[in-house]
């Protein structure tokens, strides 16, 4: 006699096992791992009970690999193997990092994402994470004593698609089995929310070491909705650190640095950065090569004036998101913080004026990641911890199709709820055509030009028909994780061709919210644009229409008739090659009313043709 295992849906087939799943906050700076034991989240230590691993890995000349603190102390002595704040090129190509001349890495130039070249050989931003990825996974199955099931990977909302799929691959070459890409801010919105029981509308301020967020969401009885996203993916605690390098080497008089003594720079103004955290004022002291001697003293006053611009950049980023999500900041309930970043006094005092409100840091900002991507993989894994809930994701930027004329057709706007398919019907240009090829584009402006390409793919076989016959449904696809893929299908006959979007690098430094900025401060600009380019191509249209029938009845046309209809289309050929669109319009005007009766004779031709030789009753 058999018996069945009956499990309810969504369990585990085994309710009695408990299935590991973890939580993954794969940092710039720092990296945890979290988990649910026995109903509560908890953030996993290693065995010298720390929590924080540093995100830092040294590639030995011998063959071996250091992760975290060990790594960091190799930072000095062999700078170019030692690798940190890899976050930051995730995605990236080399010409697009702007502080590139400040890492002490040897960079591999080329197409595609940057490469460093290490003593282990050329690695990637991927494969890098994926070290780091690889410790916590040991850390995490060491300490729960068994496999994981899987894991969900944090990361910031505003990574484009490209480097939200390096952090997948990243993961995948770890070991891991991916359940699911969550933004930063959700996974803290999502640990706040539950841990307080809150509801209403919340702001989700999340500075980290490389990246900054800004989620605004509403939170109603296991909802967790994001109504809009802003930030900077390549604005962060290391930008601040930056500053303060620069500001200790105009001091020196900008000498001159081996690698090993920048980084030394670095790693003292980042210690001097947290320092005043607490003090009001420290002092960075270092020994440099030829027994240089550094000794200065800076007041928080001083480290608040030279990174000021910084922190107002993440409030402009504040404000336009609030203004995406249509509130104003008196409907604002909390402002919940979250990074390590947030930590300094400047930031804290920043986002208390512009809320006119504290803050909400009840939670440590730099595990709440952690803890919100551990419940949400709890709940995947199957291990139901009581209620469910919901989380609406977005897209942070429109996403579509280039079109004749150059011009941009959205089909996913941006701040659409994920994961979504969308689809739009297109037609052929001209007769006879069987392909046609499609570029996807990710941005705000009306011009392809203006937007960050994303994809190319070409639809063959479609069957050969006057132009505007055939039906070609695009349909665009985002799921869960963010990631994009696009099909087309011929209606028809049913041809269908796809693309899964997956650049080789990212949008460029600034490029997201300097595209949203564009599309704000060139509206108008664009909106003539675009109607120049809509009438450009309505003549196009018209003009191969007209050419077409001319080499097929233009004997209909007496001698008058024709240099009438000619001088016509000269005219608007003439005004096609301008820009200005109200004589475009009359031209393109005069020559459809004056070919009109030449229409209508060949109407009648075809008629008569059709009809010729046929009795009545066989019509």
């Amino acid at each position: 006699m058999s018996l069945l295992q009956i499990a309810e849906p969504g369990m585990s087939t085994a309710p009695h096992e408990e299935r590991f799943a973890v939580g993954i906050d794969l940092g710039t700076t720092n990296s945890l791992v979290a988990t649910v034991r026995n109903g509560a989240a908890e953030v996993l230590l290693d065995e010298s009970d720390r929590k924080l691993l540093p995100s830092v890995v040294h590639y030995g000349e011998d063959g071996s690999i250091t992760v975290g603190e060990g790594a960091k102390e190799f930072a000095r002595t062999d700078p170019v193997n030692t690798i940190a704040s890899v976050k930051r090129l995730m995605g990236r190509g080399s010409e697009e990092l702007k502080n590139h001349r400040y890492m002490p890495y040897d960079f591999v130039h080329g197409e595609g994402m940057v490469q460093l070249k290490t003593a282990q050989g050329v690695k990637s931003p991927v494969e890098i994470s994926a070290d780091i990825l690889k410790t916590l996974k040991a850390r995490a199955e060491q300490t729960l004593g068994g496999e994981l099931v899987g894991a969900v990977v944090t990361v910031p909302a505003y990574f484009d698609d490209a480097q939200r799929q390096a952090t997948k691959d990243a993961a995948k070459l770890a070991g891991l089995n991916v359940l699911r890409l969550l933004s930063e801010p959700t996974a803290a919105a999502l640990a706040y929310g539950l841990d307080n029981s809150a509801e209403g509308l919340y702001v989700v301020y999340d500075l980290g070491g490389g990246t900054f967020d800004v989620s605004v969401l509403r939170l109603t009885k296991g909802v967790f909705e994001v109504l809009a996203t802003g930030g900077n993916s390549q604005l962060g605690g290391d930008d601040f650190d930056q500053r303060l390098y620069c500001w200790v080497l105009d001091q020196l008089g900008n000498p001159l640095l081996t690698r090993a003594d920048s980084r030394m720079l670095m790693a003292k103004s980042k210690a001097a950065k947290e320092n005043l955290t607490g003090e009001t004022k420290t002092t960075i002291h270092a020994k440099l090569s030829g027994d240089r001697i550094v000794n200065l003293t800076i007041s928080r006053e001083v480290f608040n004036s030279i990174t000021h611009h910084l922190v107002e950049r993440t409030i402009e980023a504040t404000r336009r998101t609030l203004k995406d999500a249509k509130l104003k900041r008196d409907e604002v309930k909390g402002v919940v913080l979250v990074g390590g970043s947030t930590r300094m006094p400047c930031i804290r005092k920043a986002v208390a004026d512009y809320f006119e409100r504290e803050p909400l840091t009840n939670i440590d900002p730099d595990e709440v990641v952690a803890i919100g991507a551990a419940l949400q993989a709890n709940l995947l894994a199957g291990n139901r911890s009581g209620d469910d809930w919901l989380l609406l994701d977005v897209t942070p930027l429109s996403l579509g199709l280039e079109t004749m004329g150059g011009l941009v057709e959205k089909i996913i706007p941006r701040n659409t709820p994920i994961p979504v398919a969308m689809a739009q019907d297109f037609t052929t240009f001209k007769d006879g055509q069987t392909a046609m090829s499609f570029h996807v584009l990710q941005g705000e402006r009306d011009l392809a030009e203006d937007c960050r390409s994303l994809a190319k793919f070409a639809l063959h076989g479609i069957p050969p028909n006057v132009a505007g016959a055939a039906r070609i449904r695009v349909t665009f696809q985002v799921d869960a994780d963010g990631l994009l893929s696009v099909t087309a299908r011929e209606q028809k006959t049913g041809v269908e061709a796809a693309v899964s979007v997956k650049p080789s690098y990212g949008l460029s430094e600034d490029e997201i919210t300097r595209m949203l900025k564009d599309s704000y401060g060139h509206a108008q600009e664009d909106m003539k644009t675009r109607e120049l380019r809509e009438q450009k191509v309505e003549a196009a249209r018209l003009l191969e229409s007209v050419y077409s029938a001319l080499s097929q009845d233009g004997d209909l046309l007496n001698e008058e008739e024709r240099a009438r209809i000619d001088a016509m289309i000269a005219k608007l050929e003439s005004d096609r090659a301008q820009d200005d669109v109200q004589a475009l319009k009359l031209s393109i005007k005069l020559l459809s009313d004056g070919t009109q009766d030449f229409a209508a004779r060949r109407m009648n031709r075809t008629i008569l043709a059709a009809l010729q030789g046929k009795t009545v009753d066989e019509v």
